[in-house]
């Protein structure tokens, strides 16, 4: 990239901590500017500290408003003039047993899916004009093992991931051909909510992925970054397309 102006530009939702943080320093690193979208005012001095790492800029919003989405689009041209890519990490959930059937409500589900379905869809529409004039625009959303198994921190997280997935395929079909759509599904991942909100928890499923995952391990949100930055930049070929990124896992149909 010979000057500023020429800098490519991502927008990362959910991006002062975990794998959206992972994703801003990974884009960071090779010299894309980053807006670094953050909800709690808690994370503010963060995603401030990770877009100066870019040369970007930090923008407050809940991706479950459109009205926010818009903004953090508008942000990103008024600085920029430009979006290249645009990483959908931002999510929720709570941890309730699949079992208790009792323990959700519907504004359990309600606040799920729209933080974790709508909140990428609003942002992929809010940014489609400038990925599309960037002339290799990407999205890449950020899904979860969850969603193909049925599994994870709740029955309502795995739906709105379920959804998500859905919500992908359906978004590479109408923004073809100037902009490529895709998802990642990571299993556990180190440093993550669920670590986060129960180390117990976390100990104990980290324990069953390393005994019953090929590769032996649980995933860092940098190797998540890490496949998230090749799909914006690279795989030309691929759109539509949700990976596992589960250490092997479905091969022993681990759910």
């Amino acid at each position: 990239m010979d000057t500023e102006s020429e800098r490519k530009v991502v927008v990362v939702t959910g991006g002062a901590s975990g794998i959206g943080a992972a994703c801003v320093s990974y884009f960071s690193d090779r010299g894309w500017r980053v807006v670094v979208n953050y909800f709690l005012e808690s994370e503010q001095e963060a995603a401030q500290a990770l877009a100066r790492q870019s040369g970007g800029i930090a923008v407050k919003g809940d991706v479950s408003a459109d009205a926010d989405c818009r903004l953090i689009a508008a942000k990103a041209h008024e600085a920029f003039g430009r979006i290249d890519a645009l990483v959908s990490s931002a999510g929720t959930t709570r941890l309730v047993p699949h079992a208790d059937l009792g323990g959700l409500t519907m504004d359990d589900f309600m606040k799920t899916t729209a933080v974790n379905t709508v909140g990428p869809f609003q942002m992929a529409r809010a940014c489609a004009p400038m990925l599309a004039a960037s002339g290799n625009g990407a999205i890449v959303i950020i899904s979860s093992y969850a969603a193909i198994y049925g599994t994870g921190s709740s029955i309502a997280y795995a739906a709105s991931k379920g959804a998500t997935n859905t919500l992908t395929m359906s978004l590479a079909r109408v923004l073809a051909p100037k902009i490529r759509v895709n998802a990642v599904c990571p299993a556990l991942v180190a440093d993550g909510f669920v670590q986060r909100l129960d180390p117990v928890l976390f100990e104990s499923r980290a324990a069953h992925q390393i005994a019953r995952a090929p590769l032996q391990k649980v995933e860092k949100p940098v190797e998540v970054a890490a496949d998230v930055f090749w799909l914006a930049t690279g795989a030309s070929l691929i759109t539509g397309s949700a990976f596992s990124l589960d250490c092997g896992l479905h091969l022993n149909g681990d759910g």
